[in-house]
């Protein structure tokens, strides 16, 4: 089973009165494990205590800004670690092109080149975190049987170390992350002698050494010349924030590159007014060389340049791929509880809060949407229904339009004197705005445990982040308003309920497509028009309103054809001639039956339909390999011969579209074949769980491209 253990993560102090594990344990695990499998970096994740949550604990071999959007990471999150302890199993990503095919929100932070594996720490009875390890872009696209084998060992001793000190209340304590130690300062201690630091100060293009940081540990006289800054100012600074006219996250993302898949790298620069210069970088696994020199071919290369930024901080590409992560997370989101689940899983835990609320507008009233992690429902409905004229703040920030943050309970009380009666559980609070094209949808309520202050940078991040569950949001609301159209459309059109019929028994299914507005043309009917009864399923070309509009008027069409007494060849050429009177351009295939309870049998004609499957009592199926014309809609001219067949009393007639036994990359004959098995395997059930028994596979895809529709008609032998 999924379990947590007792200790804490590694960010956390240990209770009072424990002690906690005494040697890094996660840093020299996470160490030994690199240099095993000659891993270029990678983090250890521990689940957060009664949270389906994992925090990284410790990271190896980059800065943790490279992981920025993924230090808390909810277990339902569609990325490597997540998925590796969801299943129980090494997750493997062996490059740039399954990384963006697999999870495509990594692959818009990160768009280098390298390859990751994600590995569970559990042990039989629980899973106590993940571990993710990274290789340079050199790494063959399959890991290899010994890699595989010294990873999945070492995560499992690691997992039984965790476990024996959840057993004895050891909790593990706060671990450093694992980065190459600065240099000593000056040349001589960069570069090894004071003979070679001479040397490289002679050259005449700049060398430049930054750290995994970014941070300049030494720069030669030529780049301290070609940057336009003394040597000394630069010592200790990353470029693109100690040199104005590199304060552009384009050129951090190329260092970021560089390092994660280990490639060399290159890029020129305009240092105003009018100088390009070439950088070169060089990386290892404990920094860069970066080689700086005039760019030849000014105007070539100034053409692929990018522009130079203004007002970017060293932390901008942090906040910016954070951003990029979530807004890629949203975008899949498909009805309100998407975006509510898409929140609670991608947001939430990144921004270290521990409950949600997003409040819709509607009718000038607050309505609540969905919430995660209050554990007192009354907290949440009284919130519902709340008058947008009303005194709090959900409502205040959505009129004003600017959010609100309180970092504890007594400013929030102070300001909102109401809140004196709303016991929560939670200590500070961001009320996020939800404005959508200029138009106010909600507010989003984030809540946190404990009092939180909200420095600048975090206000700025999470008022980006509202705007953008305000998008998604409006997206979502206006699918589940097209869906429940779609939907009252589609049940208005099919029949609430079927009739008895004398003689035989029924049951019918439909499933709609899961693509475009699940809606579209397949229907069924039964006339009762004793002494005999008619049943007709068809499928109407396509999956809209068109499409279910015009499966409407067929059907009408063929119970007003059928009630004046049509034979059943007389059925199918009217509805035909109609279908093309109406001038549609669209096609329809249908299969029409006249049951007759006195002599058991039924006369059928079938127009462009898929054959029907019949079930004799003693089990055996065959398909019906009916006379019949052309589509509905094609040939006005077109006649459909009808063919008798007998029905033994406890036969079973299957009529369906061919949604149920048509899929991508699957053979119609095997498919057939399939269904007919399912069918006489099933044995004497009532009619509606052999209806289901059929739809099974069709139900629990995860998507269909086509509707299914199922309509069963059981001989039961009386009249």
């Amino acid at each position: 089973m999924l379990g947590v253990s007792e200790q804490r993560t590694s960010g956390q102090p240990p209770p009072a009165g424990t002690g906690g594990v005494d040697r890094p344990l996660l840093s020299l695990a996470l160490a030994a494990m690199l240099d095993e499998v000659h891993a270029h970096s990678g983090a250890v994740y521990l689940l957060a205590p009664d949270q389906p949550v994992l925090e990284m604990a410790v990271m190896a071999g980059m800065p943790r800004a490279f992981a920025a959007p993924w230090e808390r990471v909810g277990l339902s999150a569609p990325i490597p670690v997540a998925q590796a302890v969801r299943e129980r199993r090494l997750v493997w990503v062996g490059g740039e092109e399954e990384m963006a095919r697999r999870f495509p929100r990594i692959a818009v932070v990160l768009p280098y080149p390298f390859a990751l594996a994600a590995l569970p720490l559990a042990t039989g009875s629980a899973v106590y975190g993940a571990v993710f390890v990274t290789w340079p872009a050199a790494h063959p696209p399959v890991l290899a049987d010994w890699e595989r084998e010294h990873l999945t060992a070492a995560c499992d001793r690691l997992a039984l170390r965790l476990e024996r000190s959840a057993v004895e209340r050891r909790p593990v304590l706060p671990e450093p992350d694992l980065l190459a130690a600065p240099p000593a300062g000056g040349a001589a201690g960069t570069l090894g002698s004071v003979e070679a630091a001479r040397m490289v100060q002679r050259l005449p293009y700049g060398l430049v050494s930054l750290d995994l940081h970014g941070r300049v540990s030494f720069a030669n006289a030529a780049a301290a010349g070609l940057l336009g800054l003394p040597a000394g100012e630069l010592l200790g600074t990353r470029l693109w924030a100690s040199v104005p006219w590199l304060n552009d996250p384009m050129y951090e993302d190329r260092y970021r590159g560089s390092l994660l898949s280990q490639h060399v790298t290159s890029f020129v620069a305009l240092r105003p007014p009018g100088d390009w210069l070439s950088f070169r970088m060089y990386p290892s696994t404990t920094g860069l060389s970066v080689r700086i020199s005039r760019a030849r071919a000014v105007a070539e290369l100034g053409r692929g340049a990018p522009p130079p930024g203004e007002g970017s901080s060293p932390s901008s590409l942090v906040t910016i791929s954070q951003v990029l992560g979530l807004a890629g997370a949203l975008t899949e989101a498909v009805g309100v509880q998407d975006v509510v689940q898409l929140v609670a899983d991608e947001i939430v835990p990144a921004v270290g809060s521990q409950a949600l609320m997003i409040l819709g507008s509607e009718s000038g009233r607050l309505h609540v949407l969905g919430h995660r992690g209050y554990r007192d429902a009354r907290a949440v409905e009284q919130f519902h229904g709340t008058p947008l004229s009303a005194p709090t703040p959900s409502t205040r920030v959505l009129s004003t339009g600017a959010p609100a943050f309180f970092d504890s309970r007594q400013q929030l009380e102070r300001l909102y004197p109401s809140r004196y009666a709303v016991r929560d559980g939670f200590a500070a609070w961001a009320y996020l705005p939800l404005i959508a094209s200029g138009r106010p949808v909600g507010t989003c309520v984030l809540a946190y445990t404990e009092p939180h202050p909200f420095p600048a940078d975090e206000r700025a991040v999470l008022t980006s982040l509202g705007g953008l569950i305000a998008q998604a949001l409006e997206r979502a609301r206006l699918y589940d308003a097209k869906h429940r159209l779609a939907h009252g459309l589609q049940q208005a059109l099919l029949p609430r309920s079927l009739p008895r019929l004398p003689g035989f028994d029924a049951a019918a299914r439909y499933l709609p497509a899961t693509q475009g507005m699940e809606i579209g043309g397949d229907f069924y009917d039964l006339v009762p028009t004793r002494p005999t009864a008619a049943a007709v399923i068809g499928d109407v070309q396509g999956h809209n309103v068109t499409a279910a509009g015009l499966m409407g008027q067929l059907r009408t069409a063929v119970r007003a054809y059928t009630t004046v007494g049509q034979e059943p060849q007389e059925v199918m050429r009217s509805t035909n001639r109609l279908l093309i009177d109406l001038g549609v351009e669209l096609f329809a295939s249908c299969l029409y039956l006249r049951l007759d309870p006195a002599d058991s049998s039924a006369v059928m004609s079938r127009a462009g339909h898929p054959p029907p499957l019949l079930r004799r009592p003693d089990g055996r199926v065959r398909v019906l390999d009916l006379a019949g014309g052309p589509l509905l809609g094609i040939d006005p001219a077109a006649t459909y011969p009808t063919t008798r067949v007998d029905l033994a009393p406890g036969s079973v007639l299957a009529l369906y579209t061919d949604g149920l036994v048509e899929s991508p990359g699957v053979d119609i004959e095997d498919a057939l074949v399939e269904l007919g098995q399912r069918f006489g395997e099933v044995g004497d059930v009532p009619l509606g769980e052999l209806a289901d028994c059929l739809v099974q596979r069709s139900t629990v895809v995860g998507e269909r491209v086509d509707d299914v529709a199922v309509l069963l008609l059981r001989a039961r032998g009386d009249r």
